[in-house]
C-alpha cells in the first residue's frame, strides 16, 4: 500500500487516469468480441487506437434477430481512429447478395462497397435461391463513411464480413457510437427484411423521413430529355398545355433554365454557368412563367446542381478558395466546400429566395454525391481555417439540414427530388421524391433501379428515370418503357407535340391506370420477386386489388384468389401464363390502349392467356 500511495502521490491521481486509458487502449486495441446466439463470434479490430477506448456491446432484439454497438471514447478531441467490425457466413444455402446498389449473380469476390450521406446505404443482403433472407444486416450509420467487404472463403466456405468505419480522414471527436444489426436466417422474404433493416436504420438513428405529399405521387413532366439545355420558357409552356391534357401534374424544369445563351442547335455545354442562378434571356420573366404553369394545374420544380459553382459565374470568384480539391470538378463546375458556414449560407438564401421571387412548389437538387473526398483532406493542413463543421457528410446533413427547415418554413408541403446514388435514410430527411438516376433508354435498368429503391424507401415516393422513346416506336414498345417504370412514379420526357396519336393515347392510359391504382402500384405492400434475375415480376397490393408487372416470357405467374388481380404484360411476348388458386369469376383481356380484346374462361391451375404485348389481364374472383 506504501509503495502505490507513494507513486500516486508523485504522479497525481490525474496521472493514473491517463494511465488507466492507456492501458484500456491497449487491451482494446487488438480487438473485443462477443458472441451473438444468431451470429457467433462478432470483432472488433482496430490496429492504432492510441488514446481511443473501444468497446463492443450486444444484445438480442428479436427472434434471430441480433445488434452490436460500438463505443468510441477519448478525453481530447481528436480523428478518429480506423477501426472494422468482423464476423463470419456460412455460404449453406446461400447463392446472391443483394445490395442498394447492384444484386450479384453468384457470390462476391470481396470487392469493396461503399456508402455515405451522398451514396447508397450500409445494408446488405444475403439470399437463397428461392428469395428467403439468409443473412441481412445493416449499420445505424449512414451519414459517414461506411465500407463493407464479403470476400468468400474458400477453406471455410463462407463470407468473411466486415464493415469498416473511417476508412477516409475524419474531423477529430471525443465520442463515436455505431450500432450493427444481424438478421441471421429467418425463414421470411428477402425484402422484408430489407424493409426492416431499412427502417431499423431510420429508428437507430432517430431519422424522420421527410412527409411526403399527394402531389409527389402525381405523373410528371420532365424538360431534360426533351430538351436538354436548350429550353425555354415558351417551350415549356407549350409541352405542359398538351401533357395536362393526358394527365400530368408536376413538372420538372431541368438544367438550362439559367444559361444566358439563345437558343438553336446547343449542345450540352457543362455546368460552367451554374452558381448565379439568374434566369437566362429564355425565361424572361419566372414568376409570370411559373404562375402559367401552375394556372395549368401543375406543380413547379426547377433544378438546381447543388455543389456547382461554374468557372463562368461571377461566384466563382466569390468563393475563390472554398472550393474542394480539382479532381471533384465536373464539366467547369467546381464543388464548394459545405463546410464553410458562408457557403452552406449562400446555397441556403439562393433557394430561399427563388421560393419567395417565383412561388416555386419545389426543386431538384442534384449532384449531392459530388460532396466527398476522393483522398486526403487538404483543409487538415490549415487547420480548417474557416470551417465551422470540419466533416465534409456532417456539413452536408447540417446544410441539408437547414435547407429543409427554411424552405419548409415558406412551404409546408415542399417537393424535393433526390436521385440514386443519394437515397439513404439519412437523405429521406430532406426528400420526399427519390428518383432512378440516369438510364435513358434502358427499361430494364430503370425497372430494376426502381425496385430496389422501393425495398429501402419506406413511404418516401420514389420515381422513375425520365422516360423517352423514338417517335417511329410501335406504340407497344414505347408502352413498354412505361409498363417497366409503373411501380414507380413515372416521369415522362418525350416531346408531345411529335408524337403519333396512338402514343398519346397510350400515354393518357397508363396515366389513368396509374392513378385508378396508386394504392396498390406506389403506396401498399410492394414486393421484388427473383432479383438476381434482375426482377421480372413486381407486385404491389393494397387492400382490395394486387397489380403484378411480368417483365420475362413464359415465367409463371401465380395469382392468390384473395382480391383482384391485375396481370400486366411487360415482356416481349404476346401470351402470360398464369397460375389461379381457385377458379375466377372473370377474366378479362385489354391492350395497351385500355381496350378490351377478350374475355376468356378460365380455371384453377395454370394456363397459357394471349395477351397483347404491353396489355394486361383482369381477374376478378368471387367474393368469400
Amino acid at each position: 500500500m506504501k509503495a502505490i500511495s507513494g507513486y500516486v502521490g508523485r504522479i497525481g491521481v490525474k496521472g493514473i487516469l491517463i494511465c488507466l486509458l492507456a492501458m484500456a487502449s491497449l487491451v482494446h486495441a487488438q480487438g473485443t468480441r462477443v458472441v451473438l446466439p444468431s451470429v457467433g463470434p462478432v470483432e472488433l479490430k482496430c490496429a492504432a487506437a492510441k488514446e481511443w477506448r473501444l468497446d463492443l456491446s450486444a444484445k438480442t432484439i428479436a427472434p434471430g434477430v441480433d445488434e452490436v454497438e460500438v463505443t468510441l471514447q477519448t478525453v481530447q478531441p481528436q480523428p478518429p481512429p480506423r477501426f472494422s467490425v468482423h464476423w463470419f457466413v456460412s455460404q449453406r444455402d446461400v447463392h446472391h447478395l443483394w445490395t442498394s446498389a447492384a444484386t450479384h449473380y453468384g457470390i462476391p469476390w470481396g470487392e469493396v462497397m461503399r456508402s455515405e450521406i451522398s451514396s447508397d446505404l450500409p445494408l446488405y443482403s444475403f439470399l437463397d435461391a428461392n428469395d428467403h433472407n439468409r443473412f441481412t444486416f445493416a449499420s445505424s450509420e449512414s451519414c459517414r463513411r461506411v465500407e463493407f467487404r464479403a470476400p468468400i472463403s474458400e477453406t471455410r466456405m463462407g463470407f468473411a464480413c466486415s464493415f469498416t468505419y473511417f476508412a477516409v480522414p475524419d474531423a477529430p471527436l471525443r465520442e463515436y457510437r455505431t450500432r450493427i444489426r444481424f438478421d441471421a436466417r429467418r425463414e421470411v422474404f428477402y425484402g422484408d427484411a430489407i424493409g426492416e433493416a431499412s427502417d431499423w436504420m431510420c429508428a437507430s438513428a432517430g431519422i424522420v423521413p421527410l412527409a411526403v405529399p399527394e402531389s409527389a405521387y402525381e405523373p410528371l413532366y420532365s424538360t431534360w430529355y426533351t430538351f436538354h439545355q436548350d429550353v425555354s420558357a415558351s417551350l415549356v409552356e407549350d409541352e405542359l398545355k398538351l401533357a395536362a391534357e393526358y394527365g400530368m401534374r408536376t413538372v420538372i424544369v431541368d438544367d438550362g433554365w439559367q444559361i444566358d445563351l439563345p437558343l438553336g442547335n446547343r449542345a450540352w455545354g457543362g455546368y460552367h454557368l451554374c452558381g448565379d442562378w439568374s434566369p437566362g434571356r429564355n425565361f424572361p420573366d419566372m414568376r409570370a412563367h411559373v404562375k402559367r404553369v401552375q394556372d395549368m394545374g401543375y406543380k413547379y420544380m426547377l433544378w438546381y446542381s447543388v455543389p456547382f459553382i461554374g468557372d463562368k459565374s461571377a461566384a466563382y470568384a466569390r468563393f475563390r478558395g472554398k472550393f474542394l480539391p480539382e479532381e471533384n470538378c465536373c464539366a467547369g463546375g467546381w464543388v464548394l466546400d459545405p463546410r464553410f458556414p458562408e457557403a452552406r449560407e449562400y446555397l441556403i438564401n439562393t433557394y430561399e429566395q427563388a421560393v419567395r421571387d417565383w412561388n416555386l412548389d419545389g426543386f431538384k437538387f442534384d449532384f449531392i454525391g459530388r460532396f466527398t473526398l476522393k483522398g486526403d483532406d487538404p483543409a487538415a493542413k490549415d487547420g480548417y481555417a474557416g470551417r465551422d463543421i470540419k466533416s465534409i457528410p456532417v456539413a452536408v446533413e447540417k446544410l441539408m439540414t437547414d435547407v429543409t427547415e427554411r424552405l419548409r418554413a415558406l412551404k409546408p408541403d415542399i417537393l424535393v427530388e433526390f436521385r440514386q446514388p443519394y437515397i439513404g435514410p439519412c437523405i429521406r430527411r430532406f426528400g420526399n421524391m427519390i428518383r432512378a438516376t440516369d438510364c435513358p433508354c434502358s427499361m430494364v435498368e430503370n425497372r430494376t433501379r426502381i425496385a430496389r429503391l422501393r425495398l429501402v424507401a419506406g413511404k418516401t415516393a420514389i420515381h422513375s428515370d425520365m422516360l423517352e422513346w423514338r417517335a417511329d416506336e410501335t406504340v407497344e414498345s414505347a408502352a413498354r418503357s412505361v409498363l417497366n417504370a409503373i411501380f414507380g412514379v413515372v416521369q415522362y420526357s418525350v416531346r408531345l407535340k411529335d408524337r403519333a396519336p396512338a402514343h398519346l393515347a397510350m400515354i393518357r392510359h397508363w396515366i389513368d391506370f396509374s392513378r385508378k391504382h396508386r394504392d396498390a402500384l406506389l403506396k401498399g405492400t410492394f414486393r421484388a420477386h427473383y432479383p438476381a434475375a434482375d426482377y421480372p415480376l413486381l407486385e404491389g397490393a393494397c387492400a382490395n386489388e394486387r397489380v403484378l408487372g411480368v417483365y420475362q416470357d413464359n415465367l409463371v405467374v401465380p395469382v392468390l384468389g384473395d382480391k383482384t388481380a391485375y396481370v400486366l404484360n411487360g415482356a416481349n411476348g404476346d401470351s402470360l401464363v398464369l397460375d389461379l388458386a381457385v377458379r375466377p369469376a372473370r377474366v378479362e383481356v385489354y391492350d395497351t390502349l385500355g381496350r378490351r380484346v377478350g374475355t376468356p374462361a378460365c380455371t384453377a391451375g395454370v394456363q397459357r392467356l394471349a395477351v397483347p404485348v404491353s396489355g394486361y389481364v383482369v381477374v376478378s374472383f368471387h367474393a368469400p
